[in-house]
């Protein structure tokens, strides 16, 4: 009788391992995996515990986020406008359901006082800091075309923020162009705004989803993005009481979070063919320069399925 319970026993694990194999299960299902920076109207939502179906991952960059939806580890993330387009050139599936106010004072090229630069042009034969496949990656390509300028012009170098914060202030790089909130936090003594991106590019922010969350977590993925727009909607309207929050979620001083935010700080928007038009541009500058691989059609990667959240 005892060998026939074990036995009994040792099915039934098999076959409770055996249902788990190959997919989710129901409690990954019920949790919205969303990847975020270090900045923005997610850190804000975090920081309010407002979406309990929601488990955090931190990433440095956009790039480093989209290799995670690319890997599976993330339902939902958001990124400025160049990484979808060189994930979408590297093979990762996602759709882009939600976009930002334009946020052109969000992202600078940095440069020391001391070395006397007043233009961009001044930069020729200089070294470059930023961070390859990052919003910063177009406002360069448009900086040296309003400049007239090739991108031989200067000496690029592809640094991540932690990497270039040092360089830059060690003068082992001329100039680094960097976006909120690592930009307030590199305004010191000493170092100035050699350009923005007004005039040049939107610098937006988009959110992406991968597909099996948009057919497994629908759902969710809606309740999150509502919730997401109303905690925006909240932060701008209560810029003191955001500041507060942000900054020790964020870990930097208020003053920085403040004059940061006052910049950035937009509310989301839906996206639509022009946001697809906008975006298709980039895509095709970016291949025109071969900074990607080859031509890639972005605007099919628009979903406006949520759009009716955002109105």
């Amino acid at each position: 009788m005892r060998r026939v319970l074990a036995l009994f026993g040792v099915l039934t694990l098999i076959g409770s391992l055996t249902s788990c194999g190959g997919g989710e299960t129901k409690a990954e299902k019920e949790q919205l995996r969303v990847g975020y920076q270090r900045f923005g109207g997610q850190s804000l939502l975090k920081a309010r515990g407002l979406a309990p179906n929601a488990s955090w991952s931190l990433f440095e960059s956009g790039p480093a986020l989209t290799e995670a939806i690319k890997a599976g580890a993330i339902d939902i993330g958001q990124t400025g406008e160049a990484p979808p387009i060189f994930a979408a050139a590297g093979g990762t599936k996602f759709k882009i359901i939600a976009t930002s106010e334009p946020v052109p004072k969000g992202e600078a090229v940095l440069v020391k006082e001391k070395n006397g630069f007043t233009s961009f042009k001044d930069l020729k034969g200089k070294k470059v800091a930023l961070n390859k496949g990052s919003n910063v990656n177009w406002l360069l390509v448009k900086l040296l075309e309003a400049n007239d300028m090739k991108i031989t012009d200067i000496e690029v170098q592809y640094l991540k923020p932690a990497e270039a914060r040092p360089a830059f202030d060690n003068d082992q790089v001329d100039a680094w162009i960097i976006w909120d909130p690592y930009f307030s936090l590199a305004e010191q003594p000493g170092v100035k705004v050699l350009a923005d991106a007004t005039g040049l590019a939107n610098n937006r922010e988009y959110l992406l989803v991968s597909p099996e969350a948009l057919r497994n977590k629908p759902d969710l993925v809606r309740e999150y993005l509502r919730v997401y727009r109303e905690v925006t909607d909240w932060g701008i309207a209560n810029p003191e009481e955001r500041v507060k929050l942000l900054a020790p979620e964020l870990k930097i001083p208020e003053d920085v979070a403040r004059r940061a935010l006052e910049r950035s700080a937009q509310p989301l928007a839906q996206v639509d063919a022009t946001i697809g038009d906008e975006l298709q541009q980039i895509a095709d500058g970016f291949a025109d320069l071969a900074l990607i691989p080859g031509k890639v059609d972005i605007k099919s990667l628009v979903d406006p399925s949520f759009s009716d959240v955002l109105k």
